[in-house]
């Protein structure tokens, strides 16, 4: 049994270590030293990873066997195409867009009634997923306090007194500036220290649960094979392919296209090279913290054999440590789901309140003439309405767990929210890519598959909940089986999230693509849909987009009322510098300034409220859609002009690299080079040292013999003739290199050449004391060979040069002897 005053303890404490770690994060954010690491960015994306995960994971692998990797396969392959992602960051990052309702808006003419169905879908299909959350909390509590009367007396709903909190944490970290574009550092520092404990508290009860309640995974796949019930989950053959399909396309759209996921991999990124990390962590941590999801839920059907249990219990529960009484691991298990709950609760309410303030309220509220349309300065009062929904939101998703989410397992209540935020896909993803899909397609896409979700998926939860007849589900309204919620035109194969998946994206991208064909888009998302299919080179697009007249004092009363005073001075002033101006009170209301102050309320209030605006203040002339082309073709231009700059460059770069090539080789002459002239000043100082020692002896004994002067002499003027030929030689060096040479060969007897190459090197051998012999063929037969002679004796006086070198000083002896056989002249030394 665990205390209660300690687990409300433990529950306090660890909060309070996110405020800290998220009250550390931005006063270091404030003081100009960012924490956003690639790491912490990484982690923040692990948000994906809920109570969902830490709990439902294992309850789907009782029944579905290894199905729940669908759940983090999806992702994993969409990881796999960052350049989606990146490609969203800069257009948001450009634009300044704060929710993916505003990105959508943005993307059809920054339209207000775009911009306000998607978040009402985003409200609608998130507010299950919160309830989950809170569904898991208490879940958590009921385990651990039986009794909940009496162990729980000192929270009288522990569950909404965890929401309570979580909405102080998510308005105190993430309602702290008025524009949503500035990064929540603090909280993403906390989210991402969330990440790593709900990591190690799973892979900790999973170690406990195999080596410590069992004896090792073999030990629980094997006792699992020999149970035919629980056996048939390891089988191959069990797995439905289609849904598996299904759910891999479902969860790898999630991953895009739930509000926290855009906030936190968008909207909250510093840095696009950060995403080189989150490729492979995040897909890292998804292996991680499934390594022991299978055999959690088989030690969990091998211990309940026999009794009834809720398959999320495994872990949700905390009863496999409970039966062993080890409370300290339920703690832990506890405080893992904790994180995975907050996290979640946090990122989400922060991106929903900012698409229900911003596309809802405030977009209502500017729209009538009410005290708020007339405030000089509304920025504290759009604060307070972003406050009080992330209030409402928590509190939406209370009423929902206490309604609803009793009649559903934690994966399928996920799974529900996850088929509502698909429905943006197509628009979103296609108005990346496809420059005709307009707002007509987008709306009847988005309706027409928002419609098939809430009949096929929302309609029969509250249906399972009691609130309503189910007969529609099976038997369809009014008897008409082809209309059935899980039978629509007879088709009944697949099971329920395969079924919604399927006929929500059918009409939804049909609808979205034979409308915006049927349709033409007006001039203004022409130039749109070219920013945000071209957006590597159309940034600079927008302000030329925009004519009409305006003045400059209502541009800047504008900021002053909803940024705040303070706040709208300080950004104008950096403007008016940029433009080289002094002062604010210099700028003039041209185009440029417009869009600048249009995407300055973009970051406080969304594109489509700050369009609103932006037109209550200036006289906007209406471009004909010949003028749009004209820019666009202009724009296309630029591009053709920017391709032609690059393939210069690319040419340029080419030429530098054969340069650099050149250059190597020309390095590499110039070595062959010195060992060129090293060779050829050994080979001219072999003769000289023959001249100049024969003319030492001749000069040194004048007394010497005829014959013996007569042989020197002989010996002196042959080493001369061959100094000069190498001198030749050498001048002809050039036509070596052409390799236009004439080689002189000619016929000559080798033993005579021989004995007058080993006595011009013979004051070697006396220097160095060197005995040399010298072997001929013992016949006296003539060896002919064809050779040039020069060249011949200068093979032969190298050899025996480096041989004088290498042989011992005194002892040393250097033979040399020549032979023939058959015709075949050899030499050796």
């Amino acid at each position: 049994m665990v205390d209660s005053w300690l687990v409300g303890l433990l529950t306090f404490a660890y909060l309070g270590a996110l405020f800290a770690i998220a009250r550390f994060g931005d006063r270091r954010a404030d003081a100009g030293r960012s924490v956003m690491s690639a790491t912490v960015y990484a982690l923040g994306i692990v948000v994906y990873c809920t109570s969902w995960t830490f709990y439902g994971s294992v309850g789907r692998a009782t029944t579905g066997g290894f199905s729940f990797l669908t759940i983090y396969l999806g992702p994993t392959i969409m990881f796999l195409f960052a350049v989606v992602i990146l490609k969203m960051i800069r257009i948001s990052k450009t634009l300044r867009l704060t929710s993916i309702a505003d990105f959508i808006s943005a993307r059809y003419g920054k339209s207000q009634l775009l911009a306000g169905l998607v978040t009402i879908i985003a409200v609608i299909g998130i507010i299950p997923y919160i309830a989950l959350q809170l569904k898991a909390i208490s879940y958590s509590l009921k385990i651990l306090f039986p009794d909940d009367a009496e162990a729980l007396s000192f929270m009288p709903d522990s569950t909404a007194i965890i929401a309570i909190i979580l909405a102080a944490f998510t308005i105190v970290f993430g309602t702290r500036h008025l524009d949503v574009t500035k990064h929540h550092e603090g909280m993403v520092l906390a989210v991402a220290f969330e990440s790593l404990f709900k990591l190690v508290a799973f892979l900790a009860l999973g170690i406990y649960v195999v080596w410590f309640l069992n004896d090792g995974l073999g030990d629980i796949f094997s006792r699992a094979e020999a149970i035919p019930k629980i056996s048939t989950l390891l089988q191959p053959d069990s797995v439905n392919y289609s849904n598996w399909f299904s759910l891999t396309v479902l969860l790898g759209l999630a991953i895009l296209m739930l509000p926290r996921q855009f906030q936190i991999a968008v909207v909250e990124n510093v840095d696009p090279n950060h995403m080189r990390r989150a490729v492979w962590l995040f897909p890292l941590y998804l292996l991680l913290i499934n390594l022991f999801v299978m055999p959690i839920a088989l030690a969990g059907l091998l211990h309940y054999q026999g009794q009834p249990f809720v398959a999320d219990t495994l872990v949700l529960t905390l009863t496999l440590p409970l039966a062993q009484g080890n409370s300290a691991m339920a703690l832990l298990a506890f405080l893992g789901g904790l994180s995975a709950v907050t996290g979640m609760v946090i990122v989400e309410t922060i991106a929903l309140a900012t698409m229900v303030s911003n596309d809802l309220v405030v977009l209502f509220l500017l729209r009538r003439d009410s005290e708020f349309s007339r405030r000089k300065d509304v920025s504290g009062l759009i604060m307070l309405i972003r406050r009080l929904t992330i209030v409402f939101l928590l509190l939406l998703g209370y009423l929902y767990f206490r309604g609803a989410g009793e009649a559903y397992a934690l994966v399928s209540i996920g799974l529900i929210s996850f088929l509502a935020v698909a429905q943006f896909a197509p628009s979103l993803l296609g108005g990346m890519y496809w420059k005709d899909g307009n707002r007509q397609g987008a709306l009847a896409g988005l309706i027409l598959g928002f419609a098939v979700w809430l009949y096929t998926a929302l309609l029969p939860s509250f249906a399972r909940s009691g609130w309503m007849d189910s007969g529609f589900i099976i038997e369809g309204p009014f008897g008409i089986s082809l209309l059935a919620a899980h039978g629509l035109l007879g088709l009944t194969s697949l099971d329920p999230i395969a079924y919604t998946l399927f006929w929500s994206m059918f009409v939804n991208v049909g609808a979205y693509f034979a409308v915006s064909i049927m349709t033409r888009q007006d001039p203004g998302e022409v130039a749109t849909a070219n920013q945000f299919v071209n957006i590597n080179t159309s940034s600079a697009l927008t302000s030329r987009v925009w004519r009409g007249t305006a003045l400059a004092d209502a541009l800047i009363e504008l900021l002053k009322r909803f940024l705040g005073p303070k706040q709208a001075q300080s950004r104008l002033q950096r403007y008016a510098k940029s433009r080289g101006l002094g002062k604010v009170s210099n700028l003039e209301a041209d185009a440029e300034f417009v869009v600048f102050s249009e995407t300055q309320l973009a970051g406080a209030i969304d594109s489509a409220s700050a369009h609103v605006m932006i037109s209550s203040v200036v006289q906007e002339e209406e471009l004909g859609l010949d003028e749009v082309l004209n820019i666009l073709d202009e724009a296309s231009q630029v591009r053709a002009h920017s391709k032609e700059l690059e393939r210069k460059s690319n040419e340029l770069e080419v030429a530098t690299r054969e340069l650099r090539q050149a250059n190597e080789k020309l390095m590499e002459v110039d070595r062959l080079k010195d060992d060129f002239m090293s060779t050829v000043t050994h080979e001219l100082r072999t003769p000289l040292t023959s001249i100049r020692a024969f003319s030492e002896m001749l000069h040194d004994d004048p007394e010497m013999g005829a014959e013996d002067r007569t042989k020197f002499l002989g010996i002196i003027v042959g080493e001369a003739e061959r100094l000069t030929r190498l001198i030749n030689q050498i001048l002809d060096f050039a036509k070596l290199e052409s390799g236009r040479v004439d080689w002189e060969v000619e016929r000559i007897d080798s033993s005579p050449l021989l004995t007058a190459t080993a006595e011009s090197v013979d004051q070697l051998f006396r220097e160095k004391g060197t005995v040399f012999v010298l072997e001929l063929p013992e016949d006296q037969q003539p060896v002919w060979v064809d050779v040039g002679c020069d060249r011949l004796k200068q093979v032969v006086i190298n050899l025996l040069s480096n041989a004088v070198k290498f042989v011992p000083s005194v002892a040393g002896l250097i033979k040399l002897s020549l032979s023939h056989d058959q015709g075949v002249c050899s030499y050796s030394c």
